[in-house]
């Protein structure tokens, strides 16, 4: 097949619902709004637009009512939301706003449908390049450990989409005129940043390059101008993130690996005996038989496992919830396998297994009876037995050389599906689940994902990671970019994975080990999960009884901390699936105006309130932060004191201290202390109002661990901040649901200098409301 030709004149404009459809010499464009915030564009080469079947997008389109219009020059459809052009010359596609101002444009003969060759089969790729402004941030495209930022930044840089371990493939594009893209391609895909041909143009040329496709094929994404509104209508296009349970926003403990049931029940145990607050528990892989034919056997060793049931239902008495690692990879005749096989569940090819040495099968998740065995096989050996979560391990998958693109699936060869099969995987697990029981969220955590991931009620983790400072640093706007992707849920192991030597070699008695590891359980107790792993062998964990006094008492204020802040961080849980927020908020997601944001990867908010900048430097005691302008100062969490907006500070930072600050007008409520997240009620709750800007927060309940929401069974508190009158009001409950605590006190704090800062209690109310539901109003003094 010949190389289509670049752009050519549009011609013979067909009007069609909700969009329009045109022939260029020698292809065919499509225009479809799917809804006034939604455009779908589509093009191939001949007069008829290939059949496209997209994974990701889970939304049907809608019909959408436009403006019409036809110069010399272009034609033109508009929604409320978007404008849309095609240059009548080039065919060309634009998007601007509502006012008239440009948001993205197609470059001018980058379009192209070429002869190529992938995994030796003659196929043909698909490449875009669109003209993005100098000044523009670029974001998301999942995560990539090299410590990259905005992808705008550097000319000649490129970034590959394509799984493996600590590089997530998610393409979609965030930007920081508010836009979002999801490239509707799942094969192996470039993105790279290019100087203009044009010596005069201040721009850059975005190119994606997809090396198969036989079509483009991308939504494009946009509300008010602001990232949160377009990233809202991408999760209606690909599906919204469900709620997870309570006790996932507590503390997970996990090592690689606990290697008996007495080792598992003696790591609990001592958890409780000196009261650190946990939720999660973790068993890591090879818990299987040893000896042939048992790895995918999701079968416990009897000698080292005696009673599995027993184990977990002790776990739960001790207010536990136990995840457990599952791959997706089979011992050649094993039991599993064979029946795998024999329903066509199964890959054919047998491939060498990368790590550990030896021969494996991967099963088939793109078949629906291999989706379906696979759950039927962990829910008899695992789900029944007690297991709470699902550990996907591997789940890229982890072949050879992508060897994975030599299969064949029933969505196709494996190099037109090759990102996606983190995204069948996870999606497998959630359907069985969800058909099997309603009254156990899905909790998943998997090391690679995809676009839509988000509703399969997965948090991804940034792989097998080394313990050094530069990985730590690297690890923040890779957190960022992959919340930039359109998935809220998303974690590291905390302290690395894999030892080194320059920090310590992951050892909890080296000092130098000591500190890098506290800095990291900062920032991971403000991270969606917050989990501790690594790689130390059979040799003792890092569990807080290996680390020295201070770094114990480190770990603990931490925790006290993330448990305080439940009330909220579960509140921020409903925004993320009720409005498509997201937990990691770059800078550049709440401050657009502000154009020093566009380039600041190493701070966030968690949620909408509090600022975080983890400290990433050995022996620092003093951190850079960044405090955009809001109209009114930020408050200083540990203190209570008030810093200018607008402008650079030096934060105290000893390694006690991770750097946090919130933001004026913001409504924070904090609960009591806990063991575990439903210890007890979280009455009274704590109200600390960061007085200077108007503010309102939602306070959202339900019961914690079942889908009942989805029934109407939640209630939601409307809280409201006026600066203007000084009044606090804490409007009328909606809804209900059991165990709801119908009356219920709030202790209200003006947070002034060291009055309602740090973890603790503040010991001094200002006032004290006993609220039953309605309305109440209260006067700041």
């Amino acid at each position: 097949m010949a190389s289509a030709p670049a752009f050519a004149a549009a011609s013979s404009y067909q009007k069609q619902q909700s969009g329009a459809q045109m022939d260029l010499d020698g292809g065919t464009l499509r225009i479809q709004f799917w809804s006034p915030e939604i455009v779908r564009v589509t093009y191939a080469p001949g007069i008829k637009l290939p059949e496209l079947a997209s994974f990701s997008v889970v939304a049907k389109p809608s019909t959408v009512s436009l403006k019409r219009q036809e110069s010399k020059d272009a034609f033109t459809l508009a929604s409320t939301k978007v404008k849309v052009q095609i240059d009548k010359q080039t065919g060309a596609v634009s998007f601007w706003d509502p006012a008239g101002h440009i948001l993205l444009k197609e470059a001018a003969h980058s379009r192209e449908i070429a002869r190529a060759t992938v995994a030796g089969v003659f196929v043909t790729s698909a490449t875009q390049s669109f003209d993005v402004a100098a000044d523009e941030g670029i974001y998301g495209l999942g995560q990539h450990q090299q410590g990259a930022w905005n992808y705008n930044t550097n000319v000649g840089s490129s970034v590959k989409l394509a799984q493996a371990n600590t590089n997530v493939a998610i393409p979609v594009m965030t930007s920081s005129k508010g836009y979002v893209l999801l490239w509707d391609n799942p094969a192996v895909t470039t993105i790279s940043t290019e100087a203009p041909k044009e010596a005069a143009s201040s721009g850059r040329f975005l190119r994606w390059s997809s090396e198969y496709g036989k079509a483009i094929d991308y939504y494009f994404c946009f509300g008010d101008g602001n990232i949160a509104t377009a990233m809202a209508a991408y999760r209606t296009l690909t599906g919204q993130a469900p709620m997870m349970p309570r006790w996932q926003f507590g503390f997970c403990q996990s090592k690689e690996r606990y290697a008996s049931q007495e080792e598992l029940l003696g790591v609990a145990e001592k958890i409780r005996s000196l009261k650190i607050p946990a939720d999660g528990i973790i068993q890591d892989w090879q818990y299987w038989p040893e000896g042939n034919n048992t790895w995918g056997s999701h079968l416990f060793d009897p000698k080292r496992y005696p009673d599995p049931a027993a184990m977990f239902q002790k776990l739960h008495d001790q207010h536990f919830h136990a995840l457990i690692s599952v791959w997706a990879k089979f011992d050649v005749g094993s039991k599993n396998s064979e029946e795998l096989n024999a329903a066509g569940g199964m890959f054919p090819e047998i491939t060498h297994y990368v790590f550990p040495p030896g021969q494996g099968q991967w099963y088939d998740p793109f078949s629906l009876a291999g989706r379906e065995i696979y759950w039927k096989q962990i829910r008899t050996n695992l789900f029944a037995k007690g297991v709470d979560g699902w550990w996907l391990d591997a789940p890229e998958p982890e072949i050879n050389n992508m060897g994975f693109r030599t299969y064949k699936t029933p969505a196709g060869p494996g190099y037109t599906v090759y990102n996606l099969y983190p995204l069948m995987h996870s999606g497998g697990i959630y359907q069985g689940q969800r058909v099997a029981t309603d009254q156990k969220r899905v909790v998943i955590l998997t090391r690679s994902a995809y676009a839509g991931q988000q509703r399969n009620s997965a948090i991804t983790w940034s792989g097998d990671i080394q313990a050094t400072w530069q990985v730590l640093r690297n690890q923040i706007p890779a957190g960022l970019n992959f919340s930039l992707s359109g998935i809220p849920y998303w974690n590291t192991d905390t302290g690395g994975f894999f030892g080194n030597k320059e920090a310590g070699d992951g050892d909890p008695s080296n000092p130098a080990y000591e500190e890098l590891f506290a800095r990291w359980f900062q920032f991971s107790s403000f991270c969606p999960m917050f989990r501790v792993h690594g790689s130390y062998g059979l040799k003792p964990g890092k569990e807080l009884w290996r680390f020295d006094d201070k770094t114990q008492a480190i770990m603990r204020t931490y925790l006290n901390l993330r448990y305080r802040l439940l009330p909220y961080t579960y509140s921020v849980a409903w925004q993320v699936t009720s409005e498509g927020s997201t937990f990691l908020q770059p800078l550049v997601m709440n401050f657009p105006k502000d154009p020093k944001t566009l380039n600041i990867g190493n701070q966030y908010l968690f949620g909408p309130e509090i600022m975080v900048t983890p400290v990433t430097n050995a022996g620092a005691t003093e951190q850079d932060v960044y405090l955009p302008a809001t109209g009114a100062p930020w408050y200083n969490f540990w203190t209570g004191e008030k810093a200018e907006a607008g402008r650079n500070v030096h934060a105290s930072a000893p390694v006690e201290t991770l750097p946090l600050f919130v933001r004026p007008g913001a409504i924070l409520p904090m609960g009591p202390f806990l063991q575990y997240s439903d210890e007890k009620p979280a009455d009274p709750i704590e109200l600390r109002i960061y007085r200077g800007a108007n503010g309102k927060f939602t306070l959202y309940e339900d019961q914690g661990d079942s889908y009942n929401y989805e029934k109407g069974q939640f209630a939601t508190i409307p809280i409201t901040w006026r600066e203007s009158t000084q009044t606090l009001e804490i409007g009328d409950r909606t809804g209900s649901f059991p165990g709801i605590v119908n009356d219920r006190t709030f202790h209200i704090v003006w947070v002034s200098d060291n009055h309602g800062a740090g973890v603790d209690l503040t010991e001094k109310y200002d006032s004290i409301v006993h609220y039953s539901g309605k309305s109440v109003k209260i006067a700041a003094h």
